[in-house]
């Protein structure tokens, strides 16, 4: 005879195995990183980088962006990825900023 004691005694650990046991959501995807920023202000950080003020940050080239920088994160061909010269938020990969190191 099952007695609601007894049910609870083997529901509860059953029922807490299960929760943790259970694929949890994935974790949010980072937020994409805004050019008002404060630090991509800081940073020079554009989302384009042919809008790039060459005058005003000189070791801009031509050629350089997020996509072919070491930092960025993201894999080939992605659209966004993360930095971690911005927190690890999402930069373009066609952005720039003045924290652009040649990809090795």
């Amino acid at each position: 005879m099952t007695t609601r004691r007894n049910f609870v005694l083997v529901s509860l650990p059953a029922a807490a195995l299960a929760a943790f046991a259970a694929p949890t959501v994935s974790a949010q995807q980072p937020a994409k990183l805004d050019e008002s920023d404060r630090t991509a202000v800081s940073l020079g950080y554009r989302h384009d980088a042919s809008k790039v003020d060459a005058a005003k940050y000189p070791t801009y080239a031509a050629g350089h962006n997020c996509g072919n920088c070491q930092l960025f994160q993201g894999m080939a061909g992605e659209a966004w990825g993360a930095c971690p010269a911005v927190g690890s938020k999402l930069v373009n990969a066609k952005g720039w900023c003045v924290a652009w190191v040649k990809k090795a």
